[in-house]
């Protein structure tokens, strides 16, 4: 039975935790669900797998995959799927980088192990910046709406509603149904524009329902 411990493996698991823990305070300081602890035991666990493949025999291949699926099965138990939108996928490729750079560490090549740390940290913290210059483009949106009656004149003064507010609308679709008029709107502009329109659009009593 042999108990020693060879130096480099020492070295590639604190690598690897560090590193971890560099990518899991961005995600523990925007308070995501994969925080601090989650990341570093992410990227050691994944080093502590690769080494284990690499002092056996003719597992290094399987160990890998292993490795990719059982971080694929982490990964998907962070996405949420609502209505309006998918949440988690961000955190969900976190993790799977967290691993790779796990397995960087873990067959010694800690200097890229570093590059991938730092190259994904900055992807994270730019990120907020370029939504924000992303939200400030115009783009469009459909939103499909039912309101309370069939009467033409609730439209026209959503359609008035959708000008004060400095974006551009084009009818889609118009239809009614059991005395429902409902339209297709493709509404244009700045996200910033579009959210107080669906704030005013909530508070109007003639819509009935609106996506």
């Amino acid at each position: 039975m042999d108990f020693s411990i060879e130096l480099k493996d020492i070295i590639s698991m604190v690598i690897s935790v560090i590193c971890g823990g560099i990518i899991g305070f961005e995600r523990e300081y925007k308070n995501k669900s994969t925080g601090f602890r989650t990341i570093m035991l992410i990227t050691l666990g994944s080093t502590i797998f690769t080494i284990v493949s690499r002092h056996g025999t003719g597992t290094d291949d399987r160990i890998a995959a292993n490795i990719i699926t059982g971080i694929g099965f982490i990964g998907a138990g962070v996405i949420f799927k609502d209505k309006m939108s998918v949440m988690g996928l961000t955190t969900a490729a976190v993790i799977w980088t967290a691993a790779a750079i796990g397995m960087t560490t873990g067959v010694g090549y800690h200097s890229l192990a570093f590059v991938f740390t730092i190259i994904t940290l900055v992807i994270l913290v730019l990120v907020d910046k370029v939504e924000f210059l992303i939200g400030n483009m115009k783009k469009s949106k459909v939103l499909n709406i039912s309101f309370n009656s069939a009467d033409m004149a609730q439209l026209k003064a959503l359609e008035e509603v959708v000008k004060k507010h400095k974006l551009k609308s084009k009818r889609l679709e118009l239809f009614k149904t059991q005395d429902v008029l409902s339209v297709a709107l493709q509404i244009t502009g700045v996200k910033k524009d579009v959210d107080l329109l669906n704030e005013d659009m909530i508070n109007m009593p003639a819509i009935k329902d609106f996506h």
